[in-house]
């Protein structure tokens, strides 16, 4: 089968002749229909010093996928031939002391498809069980595949009391987008968000924003006192990694207010961290999905048509496409990239 793998260490990535993945107990394997380009695989591509420090080349790339299994192994119930299935991306080991606890998204041994085993963007893959994730078959293959980021959107929002609230989003990447049209779906009264890219923006609004505020062009802190008539956003969702989103969070954000931060910064930050704690703000941070609750809220989301993210995809390419896709991603010009594999 041809693949998109990390072959040696270096930046780019490369079309190979790979054998189809053996089937083992305990896993299935799945047809991928599609897949969707996520900023981890822009690190792998790009070969920074994370991906350099953690992956061991040769690996085939992509985490982000969904499909239809066509074989189930030894061992594996609750599965069948045809099914309709998206994954999830981390494979806990189900026994240390945080997947014990019912936290598994934060199991000390988590592996990753498409950093420490392979991943989808191939025509199979081979998963654990516990890892495929039934979906609705009322849901398009494209949306089925982002289930992985939409999760932590889904994450990021519903651990916020958004109800009745005030939501500020800073950063319009597809998980910032994604998260507002969860924040409308659990009742969020006003949803604000802050991107620099005019693109992005753009797609914001259609995703449901009522508020759209670029920095670089006014002064965020002020549009969001304004935006609050003086009160302060009562939830921020961090999405952008950017430096400058907690000292505005510090300021936009209401006395007793909550934060969910999402956001990896590359540079370590200097924050007034006393701002944050005389006004007594919750700070929750955020990881994957919690699983698998995450699942089944987003599930129900979806299955019962109370989100739409459609207009956060913009392209739809084929998996052989990986260099025009990071090219896009790196100019901006994008939403979420799905993948046509065939």
């Amino acid at each position: 089968m041809k693949a998109i793998a990390k072959v040696r260490p270096g930046p780019g990535v490369e079309l190979i002749d790979a054998p189809e993945p053996e089937l083992t107990p305990g896993k299935v394997r799945i047809k991928v229909q599609r897949a969707s380009v996520c900023g981890t695989d822009v690190h792998i591509y790009r070969w920074d010093d994370w991906a350099a420090g953690r992956m061991k080349p040769p690996v085939i790339v992509g985490h982000e996928f969904c499909g239809v299994i066509e074989e189930v192994g030894e061992g594996v119930s609750g599965f069948s031939p045809g099914d309709y299935i998206a994954g999830e991306s981390h494979i806990i080991c189900g026994h240390c002391l945080q997947c014990r606890l019912g936290q598994g998204h934060v199991c000390q041994n988590t592996k990753i498809f498409g950093v420490d085993v392979d991943g989808c963007f191939a025509p199979y893959v081979v998963a654990p069980a516990a890892n495929c994730q039934k979906t609705d078959l009322s849901v398009p293959p494209e949306v089925a595949t982002v289930q992985d980021p939409l999760g932590n959107a889904v994450h990021s929002v519903s651990a916020a009391p958004v109800n009745g609230a005030i939501v500020l989003i800073t950063g319009c990447g597809p998980i910032g987008l994604f998260s507002i049209a969860v924040a409308k779906a659990l009742g969020a009264a006003k949803v604000i968000v802050t991107e620099v890219s005019p693109f992005r923006l753009a797609l914001a609004e259609k995703m449901g924003a009522d508020v759209l505020i670029n920095p670089s062009k006014e002064n965020a802190a002020g549009a969001v006192n304004r935006a609050t008539a003086g009160i302060g956003a009562d939830v921020a969702l961090e999405m952008s990694g950017h430096p400058s989103a907690l000292p505005l969070i510090a300021e936009a954000v209401r006395p007793g207010g909550f934060v969910s931060l999402l956001g990896i910064y590359s540079n370590p930050l200097t924050t007034d961290w006393d701002q944050l704690i005389f006004k007594g703000l919750t700070l929750y941070c955020v990881i994957g999905r919690r699983l698998y609750e995450t699942w089944e809220l987003m599930r129900s989301l979806l299955a019962n048509k109370r989100i739409d993210i459609t207009p956060a995809i913009t392209h739809r390419l084929h998996y052989t496409e990986v260099d025009q896709a990071m090219r896009l991603i790196t100019e901006g010009e994008c939403g979420k990239i799905v993948f046509e594999v065939d």
